[in-house]
């Protein structure tokens, strides 16, 4: 009896790795350091191949050649990035735990494969998008002019993706982050020099390829 009542009186801490239990269990997951080490890793180099050539990087040359104040510009687009994906690895967790495991495997692993078909369409800059507010000064309007480019993008759309497959999500966050800024950061220090060196086609098959085999693993059931 007195077994009972002591087992009874001990907290239940056993929790799935998978779910997210409230606010918490969107930053933290009991998960061991390789899985969070993958996690950071894949975020970063899925990001940054995807990024090359992509609008988001157009209008990081734009505003370099406008303004030509690369840190204020820099430290914008990592304020801009921080915000747009911890927002949208949030939304993939989220999706994550309240569609469920067997549903969310299908999903991801279509998301997955139609983002690598994505990555094969070049990108453009729309006029409205490369379009600045002076007034506010260059941080603030790099700020927002890469927040709202950002919004529906390949990236940010990968972020959702990669948030829901992959814990925890602080891991995914930095990863997608750094990614973003290793593409972006020596364009607006360099210019196009840097973009006229790169294969884009060649690093955009390259991100198509990684996509689809991811798609094809989830889809296996062979996924992280």
């Amino acid at each position: 009896m007195a077994r009972t009542a002591s087992s009874l009186a001990r907290p239940w801490t056993v929790q799935p790795p998978h779910v997210p239990v409230g606010l918490d269990g969107l930053l933290v997951f009991d998960r061991p350091s390789e899985s969070r080490l993958e996690a950071f890793l894949l975020s970063t180099a899925i990001v940054a191949l995807a990024e090359m050539g992509d609008k988001t990087q157009l209008l990081s040359l734009v505003l370099a050649a406008r303004y030509r104040k690369p840190w204020p510009i820099v430290a914008g687009i990592l304020v801009a990035t921080l915000l747009n994906h911890a927002l949208a690895g949030a939304v993939g967790a989220w999706i994550m735990a309240t569609v469920g495991a067997d549903l969310m495997r299908w999903i991801l692993g279509a998301s997955f494969i139609a983002m690598g078909l994505w990555m094969l369409v070049p990108d453009q800059l729309d006029e409205d998008q490369a379009s600045t507010t002076r007034h506010w000064g260059v941080f603030l309007t790099t700020t927002w002019a890469f927040f709202l480019a950002e919004m529906g993008d390949k990236t940010q759309v990968a972020t959702v993706a990669l948030g829901a497959q992959y814990a925890p999500l602080v891991a995914v966050v930095a990863g997608t982050t750094l990614g973003m800024m290793l593409a972006n950061a020596p364009v607006v220090f360099f210019g196009d020099a840097i973009t006229r060196r790169v294969p884009i086609r060649l690093v955009h098959l390259l991100a198509a390829a990684i996509f689809v085999v991811m798609g094809a693993l989830v889809l296996l059931g062979l996924g992280s």
